[in-house]
């Protein structure tokens, strides 16, 4: 069984496992010893609500309960661009016309934007490639929607994520190449490294000062606005499920898009509900189609069930009221890992045969 459950500073070395194998691109994971513990002592305090809301990064970790295995990490910081600078461009339309000549023509032109300072990010999710299988993935991505549901008043403005842009077969970057490399005169590597929290004053004083008329661009890096990394195209489809859309803004290193929603927008906070929990003693299996939670911050779970409630009571089998650490009564939130999407599941409630569907 999986369950998400909130990172602590024990999760490190398997926290750093995974930033090693995410590669260039994972601006925000990247494989630094100090800089992780770092990130995971606040994150403790994060979902323990012992600093400021706009500094908190929430951190999860998707956990093997039978291997005892740490195997994916996603995050939500809660307010970006109040400590330091939060850069993406912005893009816009320009149109140069000359009566005179019958000539009118618009430009595509790139704006640099702190637009999104003040919103939440959505980010760091990145599954070891063990458990790229099974919903491992739809398991960890989506119990962030569940968390941002049962505490909307911590994500004032809305959230976003950013998404790692299109990288040709050997790995370059073909949007970097066209304009980043002009201006910062390193490889995309180097500056991705480089870009790491408290350390992104370079992005200023490097940056082109002025709004960048795409035509300027090669092919290849005009192609390259707005796509998302072959990787990283699963993570999206699966935001996109839960409410985000692309909009105006892309990353400033490699042009990947950015999604955004308001904490309304997101299917978790249209349709999850609230479930009292009962005991059931056999379980037949089944799609597991719903996803479960407690509702503390600084205790939040996540598992993946085939049972539903219904008239407000989940059925739970021992091991899922074990991961989520609840005993029959407690209450509990849940939402379906897809809209209307339900299975059938046969057990015993309290000595009663039942069937739920």
């Amino acid at each position: 069984m999986f369950i998400v459950r909130a990172a602590t500073p024990s999760d490190l070395d398997a926290v750093l496992q995974l930033a090693a194998s995410a590669g260039p691109g994972m601006t925000t994971l990247k494989a630094d010893r100090q800089a992780l513990a770092e990130r995971l002592a606040l994150a403790q305090a994060s979902f323990a609500q012992t600093v400021a809301p706009e500094l908190r990064d929430y951190v999860f970790v998707l956990e093997d309960l039978a291997q005892g295995r740490v195997g994916g990490i996603a995050a939500i910081k809660a307010a970006v661009g109040l400590d330091e600078p939060f850069y993406n461009y912005r893009l816009g339309t320009l149109v140069h016309s000359a009566a005179a000549a019958d000539v009118y023509v618009r430009h595509e032109v790139l704006y640099l934007s702190h637009d999104l300072t003040g919103s939440a990010e959505l980010c760091s999710l990145f599954l070891h490639p063990d458990y790229r299988r099974g919903g491992a993935g739809k398991l960890l991505s989506k119990s962030r929607f569940l968390f941002i549901a049962e505490h909307p008043h911590l994500f004032a403005r809305g959230v976003f994520a950013e998404m790692r842009g299109y990288q040709d077969a050997g790995g370059g970057s073909p949007f970097w190449e066209s304009v980043g490399r002009k201006f910062f005169g390193m490889d995309f590597a180097r500056a991705d490294d480089m870009c790491q929290p408290g350390a992104k004053s370079y992005i200023a004083e490097l940056m082109p000062r002025y709004p960048i008329y795409t035509c300027f661009l090669s092919d290849a890096a005009r192609a390259a606005i707005g796509q998302t990394h072959v990787d990283t195209a699963p993570a999206r489809r699966l935001l996109e499920q839960e409410g985000l859309r692309a909009s105006a803004y892309i990353d400033i290193f490699d042009g990947g898009p950015v999604l955004q929603a308001t904490t309304r927008e997101l299917r978790a906070t249209r349709e999850s509900m609230v479930a009292t929990v009962a005991a059931m003693d056999d379980v037949r299996g089944g799609e597991r189609t719903s996803l479960a939670c407690t509702a503390q911050v600084n205790d939040f779970r996540v598992i993946a069930s085939s049972a539903v409630p219904i008239d407000g009571v989940m059925a739970l089998a021992p091991a899922e009221r074990r991961a989520l650490q609840c005993d029959a009564g407690r209450t509990i939130h849940v939402l379906g890992m897809a809209a209307g999407r339900s299975v059938h599941r046969i057990g015993a409630v309290d000595g009663q045969a039942v069937s739920t569907v």
